[in-house]
């Protein structure tokens, strides 16, 4: 009877350590979806200021005259 006491005593404790496991487990998923959600929010935020700016122009509508000086061959 004694290894069977036993045995329900690791049985016992193996499930406490389980649940404990699943909990540390749910805590950390709950805060990974706290991060995705504001990282979410943060880029719509960036998405409408940009959309508010207009667009951005990255080249010059002018040609220069860098550019008719050391024309490029290839």
């Amino acid at each position: 009877m004694e290894i069977n006491e036993d045995a329900a005593s690791n049985l016992e404790q193996l499930l406490e350590s389980l649940i404990k496991m699943v909990g540390n487990a749910n805590k950390n998923v709950d805060n990974l979806q706290k991060r995705v959600s504001q990282l979410e929010w943060l880029i719509k935020e960036q998405q409408l200021e940009i959309k508010k700016r207009g667009p951005i122009q990255i080249y010059s509508r002018h040609l220069h005259e860098s550019v008719n000086k050391f024309p490029i061959n290839l």
